[in-house]
């Protein structure tokens, strides 16, 4: 059997009529000669009945926190509920289908309530439906321990879970179906020009869903290239092609991408840059890590990191900042503090070698009186922090740099 796994967000499940379309992308395959097994999220956003957030939020109520166990068992039913409804839709339609729970799916997962790790998938329990003539519908975000015990994966955990059941089964593709016409070349909310990217690596797509583009999470990337299996990113509710995720082209071909050297500009805001000065510490290299080390017992995780004689640069989210200020006070170190910046990240495989990338960066901000206050760079990726204030008109501006590159238009 050859296998397509078609996962669908909560946007694409919450109404009859958007439940129609997906049934259509279901027999679509089908006709196709493959194989179709769908994975669901829970149905909705925040505030929607059935959505995993308004599932915490009702449990939360009147300031009680509930248990990473507890959550864990709570956050499934969502998905549960979406199954269920999705696989009455597909029998309504005089199309078998069978809706399987991570755990009845084979899900095996770690023991990180709230943010486990998938360790294996056994299929057998899909396979035999399949061999019925079934379409499984199996639920996205959710695991068992082999003691048990339910886990769910954390934030874009059904993407991961029809990465892994790609894997497992030997799937010709996995179909992630969202509300965009796919990968676009920057946030079309904040650039009106963005366009759908027709081919992306599985290197620039993890560098882009980490550095704030949230069409697919960077953890499904990593498995599906594990087995080069192609990612597509499509909309439910159009035709249009979608991006294509695959493997990472050779330089020196032009039939992917051309000149491209820039794939897309993403960010990442509500963050504030830490500087510490250590020049005039007694020993400079025992100062900074012991900043370090503090910090990371503290549990707060940092970002954006340079480090020199002359000064210590980190990044942290803006919710723990009081936090790391009384860490820090508690070490005698009164450091510079920038609220609200954001991190602008110019992403793309081949930028690597090419002179005047980052020229070309500074003066697009400069045009705009763009302050840099800080910048880091590998080799597919180039940052720079930025006020918030400045985080749109500097997205603009790169966009209106290499735009014509990333859709193309050389």
């Amino acid at each position: 059997m050859k296998f397509i796994i078609l996962k669908f967000g909560g946007t694409s499940l919450t109404s009859d009529d958007l439940r129609g379309k997906v049934v259509s992308r279901v027999i679509e395959t089908q006709q196709r000669g493959y194989v179709p097994v769908v994975v669901v999220s829970a149905i909705g956003r925040m505030g929607d009945p059935y959505a995993t957030d308004t599932l915490l939020s009702f449990a939360r109520e009147g300031g009680k926190e509930l248990p990473p166990r507890e959550s864990d068992l709570l956050m499934h039913c969502g998905e549960i509920i979406s199954g269920v409804i999705m696989a009455a839709t597909l029998q309504k339609t005089g199309c078998p289908a069978v809706l399987l729970t991570g755990p009845q799916a084979g899900i095996i997962t770690s023991g990180e309530h709230n943010n486990a790790r998938i360790l294996k998938i056994n299929p057998e329990n899909i396979l035999k439906n399949a061999q019925e003539g079934k379409v499984v519908v199996v639920t996205g975000f959710q695991g068992v321990t082999e003691n048990g015990e339910i886990t769910t994966l954390g934030r874009g955990g059904s993407d991961t879970t029809a990465a892994a059941l790609g894997v497992a089964l030997n799937a010709s593709s996995v179909d992630i179906y969202t509300d965009v016409e796919g990968i676009m070349t920057a946030d079309p909310r904040i650039v009106a020009e963005a366009r759908p990217l027709e081919t992306v690596t599985y290197n620039e797509i993890c560098q882009l869903a980490r550095e704030g583009a949230k069409v697919v999470h960077p953890r499904a990337v990593e498995i599906a290239a594990q087995k080069s299996i192609p990612l597509r990113v499509k909309c439910t509710f159009s035709d249009a092609p979608g991006t294509l995720v695959t493997h990472e082209r050779p330089y020196q071909s032009i039939d992917i991408a051309g000149d491209r050297t820039i794939t897309g500009i993403t960010h990442i805001q509500d963050i504030t840059q830490f500087r510490i000065l250590t020049k005039d510490a007694a020993d400079i290299p025992d100062f900074q890590r012991r900043i370090f080390k503090a910090l990371a017992l503290a549990g707060i995780s940092v970002d954006f990191i340079n480090v020199s004689p002359e000064a210590v640069l980190f990044t942290i989210k803006n919710s723990v900042v009081s936090k790391a200020l009384q860490v820090l006070d508690n070490m005698g170190i009164s450091p510079e503090v920038f609220p609200d910046c954001a991190k602008v990240a110019a992403v793309g495989a081949a930028m690597t070698g090419v002179p005047g990338v980052m020229a070309r960066i500074v003066e697009s901000l400069a045009l705009e009186k763009v302050q840099i206050l800080q910048s880091a760079d590998s080799y597919t990726t180039i940052w720079v922090l930025v006020r918030k204030e400045d985080m749109e008109k500097s997205i603009r501006a790169l966009h209106r740099q290499f735009g014509g590159e990333m859709c193309g238009e050389m």
